[in-house]
């Protein structure tokens, strides 16, 4: 769970493999619940546990905000009616959590108890090991974007990008992301690649005066270099699927700007589409695939190693997509390896 997020929708096998994941509850608590929203997940509650028939909880996203003994509670039912629970290690920082004690805390009931753990690189695993003596299967991230659509842009490729777009995404701003740091030298990198743009797109409830999570001095540098022609910046709100797969392929780089974190779902679907990235030492976003890194933590950030990253990206040309035929392949092993998981603990 939750079985409508894309990562789950794409570790199910295309075909039917005999493991039925059940559809996501509404949530209790939101009366007004848009058709597959799934947020605040109504499996991680005890008695919903109880009241519904399953072998397996399989743990993805979802526990944020619960307090620790509250997931102790909804492990304890899970173990009380027999079943088992499974948990995949997506994040061993929370990128939504200003600071790390509340994660550790919840990490410390869900890996401590989970009947089995995935995670998603060996660097992961390994960390898994060192702090809790347990080390995670490993099983890789699947395609973001789908499969159909990945088939219809290998027939259509998009035409040659007429200049070296580098692109950062503030969207509505995480706890992890510091874009405002990295800006200055993305600037200085641009300035040195012929052709080079710097693309900067953002929500609107982020650099919008009126906007719910305004942030008044990331809008006002961003408004100043736009003005000032030094910066392509794209103030919208959420884009569709379609709409973000097309920006994402227009991009010749994607850079992630995030001081802390651990896998990136944004990181995979550029590697679906095409797109570079530059990526960040913190977590384990090189251990995914290909990215051109510089040094960005919560502790360090080296400037000189941002505008290296982006040379580099540019002096190595544009990426391939991954292809649609290894993507399915993956998809295939990736959903095999889950249902082997799921039989041994029934």
């Amino acid at each position: 769970m939750p079985g409508s997020h894309v990562y789950v929708r794409h570790i199910s096998a295309e075909h039917d493999d005999g493991v039925r994941r059940l559809p996501d509850p509404p949530p209790a608590t939101t009366a007004d619940a848009a058709p597959g929203q799934w947020w605040p997940p109504a499996m991680l509650h005890p008695e919903w546990v109880r009241g519904h028939d399953f072998d397996v909880m399989h743990v993805q996203f979802g526990f944020d905000a619960w307090e620790p003994d509250y997931l102790e509670s909804v492990v304890d039912a899970v173990h009380g009616e027999g079943r088992a629970l499974v948990y995949t290690v997506h994040d061993l920082r929370n990128p939504h959590h200003r600071t790390r004690e509340l994660h550790d805390a919840q990490l410390e009931v869900l890996v401590r108890r989970a009947d089995a753990l995935l995670t998603l690189t060996d660097g992961a695993a390994d960390e898994v090991l060192r702090r809790w003596g347990r080390r995670p299967a490993v099983l890789p991230h699947p395609h973001v974007v789908d499969l159909a659509t990945m088939a219809q842009r290998e027939t259509a490729p998009p035409p040659p990008r007429p200049d070296f777009r580098v692109g950062l995404h503030v969207k509505s701003l995480r706890a992890s992301m510091d874009p405002l740091a990295l800006l200055p030298s993305l600037l200085e990198a641009v300035r040195q690649v012929p052709g080079g743009v710097l693309q900067v797109n953002g929500h609107t409830d982020v650099l919008s005066p009126a906007g719910a999570r305004h942030e008044p001095e990331l809008a006002r540098w961003l408004h100043d270099a736009a003005r000032r022609g030094d910066v392509d910046l794209r103030v919208h709100d959420f884009l569709s699927d379609t709409d973000l797969w097309d920006y994402l392929s227009s991009l010749s780089v994607s850079v992630l700007p995030y001081r802390f974190g651990t896998h990136s779902g944004w990181l995979e679907a550029c590697r679906d589409l095409g797109t570079a990235v530059v990526a960040p030492s913190c977590g384990y976003y090189a251990e995914q695939g290909p990215v051109h890194g510089f040094t960005l933590d919560e502790d360090d950030f080296d400037p000189a190693s941002l505008v290296r990253a982006v040379l580099e990206a540019h002096a190595a040309g544009p990426v391939a997509p991954l292809g649609v035929d290894v993507r399915r392949r993956q998809r295939a092993e990736v959903a095999a390896a889950h249902a082997d998981v799921y039989r041994g603990l029934t």
